[in-house]
């Protein structure tokens, strides 16, 4: 009885999941759905030897860390050939259909978030990996699980037993707004935008944060050994009946003019859509023609991602910072009356160096036109100087570094200041210490930087080997760790020192000694 009745709310939240977050049409209220959950989670307590992984109960994550295990693609996630012109894009259908003859294509939104690849098995998700370096990505399934948008069970019976499906996590812009909002009144670095956003949520150690962040899950891609479809969309079509959330924006376009039609309507009306999008992706329609045209070491031949041109808006310079980094370059930022830009209210954006500046003839007052294009932090591309107040003066450049005080210098063939203050500056001690942790360097899991922050605050820490003395009991006292986080940090320290020597040289830092140089 307990175990028909578990099953019998695990089919009722499934089904109304569906109708509310996929298909926007829900059937019940909230405090309906909120109370089937509940009894579910109750039986569950009292009954764990009926627990499944992908109860819907799992929606609402779990404060458990998680450490990320590397997985291996079992077919590679390539990354897309990227061009910003039409007459290039009209040479890539035009090569195609010179090897080819008439080709059919299907056009979709280029979604800006973090690339994910779900695996299937007999129906149920079996596992959720990240890009990574498109050979092998991180294991979050636990996380995914938590994204209301991806089914845990599929719908109807028709799907392959074993497939892989690609898409991508989103931040909606709602969520972003609200999760810099929260950050900001706490004090806390804020995201740069929602493709980062995304990203670092999907990296969050406890699922139970993931579940509160509102991330989204858009589906573009099958793979598989034995995939019953003879073209893309007929895929994409049977991959929305099995429950998965795909694009309405797609669309078959059989001639460039149509593709064309399709960019420049997208150009337009993506500025309404409640997600970031930057481009538009063209893709072979026939599986037969993919598998003719084949692929190239890093992209397949058969689709190309056709980028939207930066956006551009003007707003006030309020004032100029500058922040220190772990070299000692000097960045100047500039703090601007809140505009919005391509979907997300921007404040600051980079001034590169003084040569720029000067180059610009920037001064805080101007009224600067601010552009985001493919960068994470937009930048200032120009003043309209017939909006200058009268009372202008050029702005003169710092000669001293703003966290220590140290004299700046500049050295020869070098476009930035520095601060040569390295064992005496807070945020290049800090700095280091961040980038010696990382993953392609020590990869010391648990450690971020507000807690590497913390630890030099506290005096615990005052360069990368005074991290090899650190104890269990120091840092469980330390704010929002606790006992568990802290041995978990402190034996993914001590595993560190198995990592190649290689990894420890780019650790290190120094300058000029990138990952490959090491």
């Amino acid at each position: 009885m307990i175990r028909e009745r578990i099953e019998e709310l695990r089919r009722q939240l499934e089904y109304h999941n569906f109708r509310y977050y996929v298909e926007n049409a829900p059937e019940i209220s909230d405090f309906e759905f909120d109370t089937m959950m509940r009894e579910l989670q109750d039986l569950e307590r009292a009954h764990p030897e009926l627990s499944d992984p992908n109860s819907p109960s799992v929606r609402v994550g779990s404060d458990i860390t998680s450490e990320f295990r590397s997985v291996k693609h079992r077919f590679p996630m390539l990354s897309l050939g990227n061009t910003y012109s039409l007459d290039e894009l009209h040479e890539f259908i035009a090569r195609i259909e010179k090897e080819a003859g008439p080709t059919e294509f299907v056009c979709e939104l280029k979604f800006d978030g973090t690339a994910i690849s779900l695996t299937y098995e007999d129906g149920r998700l079996l596992r959720a990996v990240t890009r990574g370096d498109g050979t092998q990505g991180d294991d979050v399934t636990a996380n995914v699980r938590t994204v209301r948008t991806v089914p845990l069970r599929l719908r109807g019976d028709d799907w392959p037993p074993y497939f892989e499906i690609r898409g991508e996590i989103l931040m909606p812009y709602a969520s972003f707004d609200k999760i810099n909002a929260e950050r900001e009144a706490a004090g806390e670095t804020l995201f740069a935008n929602p493709r980062n956003a995304a990203a670092g949520t999907l990296k969050q150690q406890a699922s139970s944060v993931v579940a509160r962040r509102g991330l989204d899950c858009t589906l573009y891609q099958l793979a598989g050994d034995d995939l019953p479809f003879t073209n893309h969309w007929e895929s994409l079509q049977k991959a929305r009946e099995w429950g998965f959330k795909v694009s309405d924006a797609a669309r078959i376009c059989r001639t460039a003019e149509q593709i064309d039609a399709y960019i420049a309507h997208w150009d337009e009306g993506r500025h309404a859509l409640p997600f970031p999008t930057d481009g538009v992706v063209i893709k072979v329609n026939d599986f037969a023609v993919r598998r003719q045209l084949g692929f190239t070491a890093k992209a397949p031949k058969w689709a190309v991602a056709y980028k939207f041109k930066a956006e551009q808006a003007l707003t006030r310079l309020d004032s100029v910072s500058f922040q220190v980094g772990r070299t000692g370059a000097i960045t100047p930022v500039a703090n601007l009356e809140p505009v919005l830009l391509a979907g997300t209210t921007v404040r600051r954006a980079t001034l590169h160096n003084a040569e720029q500046m000067a180059l610009l003839d920037i001064r805080p007052g101007d009224m600067v036109y601010v552009e985001k294009g493919g960068e994470i932090i937009p930048k200032i591309t120009g003043v309209d100087l017939s909006q200058r107040p009268a009372d202008s003066k050029p702005f003169e450049y710092i000669t001293v570094c703003p966290e220590c005080g140290t004299p700046l210098v500049r050295y020869e063939g070098e476009a930035k200041h520095y601060c040569p203050n390295q064992g005496g500056c807070p945020p290049q001690i800090v700095g280091r210490i961040i980038h010696f942790i990382r993953r392609k360097a020590m990869d010391i899991e648990g450690l971020g930087e507000e807690t590497v922050e913390l630890l030099y605050e506290n005096g615990l820490v005052h360069d990368v080997a005074d991290l090899y003395d650190l104890k269990a009991g120091q840092l469980a006292e330390l704010p929002r760790l606790g006992e568990k986080s802290a041995d978990n940090i402190i034996r993914s320290i001590r595993g560190s020192v198995e990592v190649p020597f290689r990894r420890v040289l780019f650790g290190l830092g120094i300058r000029f000694v990138g990952e490959t140089t090491a």
